[in-house]
């Protein structure tokens, strides 16, 4: 093939394909240059004047390098891997830097295996990061566990290209062994490790780092960032569902643009399909200030060198033919896309078939609960006064708030209250442990919402205030093996969504998986979910335990900034 690269590049030969007349961005000098670019096979072989076998007029357009995503959870947008490239190789991203966390714990290496295997035969370049914390923590159940010897043994796997996010830095700070193992192991290896340590400044962060992790996506404070960014680290800008931090690009100044890349983390098909991906996260970085030169060279070549992606990220002879031909710097409307050389998507509708789905019979079943009664979800607290989960819109950090509660025959009465009960069921193993909790300022009335989407065990969460509509919202996702669940106690409905891989992610397309989502998610919006929520998304970090501080696992109320148990008396 270089033969064939280099007589292009000189124009002794054809290009196979010409993007002619563009615009582009020069991610290396900042600036936009204009000129004919040539693909040879799968490489960008120069810009000038060529001619190509096929040729596209990119006179009125200005072309990008393929957008690359710095960190994400395939699962959380609900979709197959297959269908999830449909709807974001024709929003312009190439490359992916996947962590199948979600899967894993529920499915173990299985699920890693299949979010490879699924991704074989889609035009996107799926990099998987071999989950570092499953389960998240010891404080809770999950389906698999991946201790030090099982990152040893799966590191090398060909499919593997790094370490994903190491959520648990209390144990990194404080040396513990079997963390030590999997870090050795991914250094052993040569693989990249990405970070997840929010908040975590001074000497803790010297450990953190000498862990030898490199990215972090948890950022808010911009004492954070500088202290992270000036320690070597890259400081992912995320624009997920639940979770968006675009405010960070304030920070972002000449001098330490290039240590900044894009991330989505946890995106939903509903926005994929109506908003879109790595694109929306331009538009708005773009809208509000950011220069979007500096804007394109996060979400391509800051993101491929981070990740040491040789020779991608730039319009550049030699760099794979990754392109995206956009209708401005504002807008970021891809018209069309190239991948390894090859035009994958057109006016914003992939060319690549998804009908055929790789469905192994391993990550299908996984709802193992026996049947709940109204009984299970009795809440008798030992005090007028309780500790009550509260959430800020748009993240994922919970607060604690001590409220006066009425207590009934041996329960907590939250009807005609601004509070609702909280539940986590362990699903996986049949241990029968449901953790209790109240929260307060949902909004929700009338019934329950549950959800098999629950960071990062997924175990069930339900939340509501009618205990006879919390269980029946259970044992819906039971019979159904997974999904998302709406119980209107004053009707009697009850609307699921089936999400029958792993619990987590459907086997359907895209399109009637996001029509059907979209009327769910407004559903429960009727319901009294308050608009800043994401109504089944948020609800879904809620037993996040690596997040602060106030979280509900299956084995009980968690405070994660003492990184204990706690009771729900105050």
């Amino acid at each position: 093939m270089l033969e064939k690269y280099i007589r292009s590049a000189r124009r002794e030969t054809k290009c196979d394909l010409v993007l002619k007349n563009a615009g582009y961005v020069d991610v290396f000098t900042g600036k936009i240059r204009r000129g004919d670019i040539g693909v040879a096979g799968d490489r960008i072989v120069g810009v000038g004047e060529y001619s190509g076998k096929k040729e596209i007029d990119c006179s009125s357009l200005t072309v990008v390098p393929g957008y690359i995503d710095g960190h994400v959870h395939i699962e959380s947008s609900q979709l197959s891997p297959e269908e999830f490239a449909s709807l974001i190789v024709p929003r312009g991203t190439t490359v992916i830097i996947a962590d199948p966390h979600e899967i894993t714990n529920v499915c173990g290496i299985a699920g890693c295996e299949y979010i490879a295997k699924a991704s074989e035969n889609v035009p996107l370049e799926v990099k998987i990061q071999l989950p570092s914390c499953v389960p998240a923590t010891p404080f809770e159940t999950s389906g698999a566990v991946l201790g030090g010897k099982d990152i040893e043994a799966n590191i090398n796997n060909p499919y593997v290209f790094g370490l994903g996010e190491f959520m648990n830095y209390p144990g990194v700070i404080n040396c513990d062994p079997d963390v030590i193992q999997k870090l050795e192991a991914a250094h052993s290896a040569g693989k990249i490790i990405d970070g997840h340590a929010p908040a975590v400044y001074g000497y803790d962060l010297n450990a953190y780092l000498c862990g030898g992790i490199v990215t972090d996506h948890e950022c808010v404070e911009k004492e954070e960032i500088e202290e992270k960014i000036s320690k070597g680290m890259y400081v992912h800008v995320r624009h997920g569902s639940s979770t968006h931090n675009l405010g960070n690009a304030k920070y972002i100044t000449a001098e330490n643009m290039r240590r900044f890349i894009l991330c989505t983390d946890d995106r939903h098909a509903a926005d994929l399909k109506e908003k879109g991906h790595i694109d929306d996260a331009l538009r708005r970085l773009v809208s509000e200030g950011l220069n979007p030169v500096w804007a394109v060279t996060c979400a391509t070549l800051n993101c491929a060198e981070c990740y040491g992606l040789k020779f991608r990220g730039a319009i550049a002879p030699f760099y794979l033919a990754d392109l995206v031909a956009v209708d401005n710097l504002k807008n970021f409307n891809a018209k069309y896309v190239v991948k390894s050389g090859a035009l994958v998507a057109e006016n914003g509708k992939p060319l690549f078939d998804t009908s055929k789905r790789y469905l192994p019979e391993n990550v299908l079943n996984t709802v193992h609960v026996r049947e709940l009664k109204p009984e299970d979800f009795v809440l008798d607290i030992k005090s007028d006064k309780a500790k009550c989960m509260t959430i800020e819109p748009g993240g994922v950090v919970t607060g604690c708030e001590i409220c006066s509660i009425k207590r009934e025959n041996g329960d907590t009465a939250v009807k005609g209250t601004d509070l609702l009960k909280l539940a986590v069921v362990e699903r996986h193993k049949m241990t029968g442990n449901i953790g209790r909790a109240l929260f307060k300022g949902y909004g929700f009335k009338g019934g329950a919402i549950g959800i098999t989407i629950a960071h990062d065990s997924h175990n069930i969460i339900v939340m509501g205030d009618d205990n006879e509509a919390m269980a029946k919202a259970c044992n819906k996702l039971r019979e159904t093996g997974g999904g998302m669940v709406l119980v209107n106690s004053k009707t009697g409905e009850t609307d699921c969504l089936t999400l029958d891989i792993a619990g987590l992610m459907s086997s359907r397309d895209a399109q009637s998986l996001q029509r059907d989502s979209r009327a769910l998610i407004e559903k429960a919006h009727a319901m009294g979910v308050k608009r800043e929520y994401e109504a089944f998304m948020s609800l879904a970090f809620l037993s996040l335990a690596v997040i602060p501080r106030l979280k509900i696992v299956d084995k009980g109320l968690f405070d994660v900034e003492k990184f204990a148990f706690t009771p729900i008396e105050a």
